[in-house]
């Protein structure tokens, strides 16, 4: 089983960036699709991003294409999202896990990260 740590958090004004890393533990790690979800107050967690195994496919939510990229390094067991371009409606909780398919959470919830966006 993946357990996973999210970090990289933190207050940003609208336009600028943050990077996100979440580490795993678990030998395999490099087996999973992976992906990045968000939880705003008072709304359901919502997908955000994921990515194959291998790293060489990548699928996003609409409201984040061109503005987010998620990626991995299997030799450290980590995957990370890259937000440029930031807005007040990106702040949320967000969680790495493994993924089924394109979309679906698959494992184990981590503690998230806090983003929040200033206008």
């Amino acid at each position: 089983q993946v357990q996973l740590v999210e970090s990289g958090g933190g207050t940003v004004q609208a336009g600028g960036s943050l990077r996100l890393s979440c580490a795993a533990s678990g030998r395999r790690f490099s087996s999973y699709a992976m992906g990045w979800f968000r939880q705003a107050p008072g709304k359901k967690r919502e997908f955000v991003a994921s990515i194959s195994w291998g790293g060489g496919s990548t699928y996003y939510v609409a409201s984040v294409k061109g503005r987010f990229t998620i990626s991995r390094d299997n030799a450290k067991n980590t995957v990370y999202l890259q937000m440029n371009s930031l807005k007040p409606e990106d702040t949320a909780v967000y969680y790495c896990n493994v993924v089924l398919g394109l979309s679906t959470p698959g494992g184990s919830w981590g503690q998230g990260t806090q983003v929040t966006v200033s206008s």
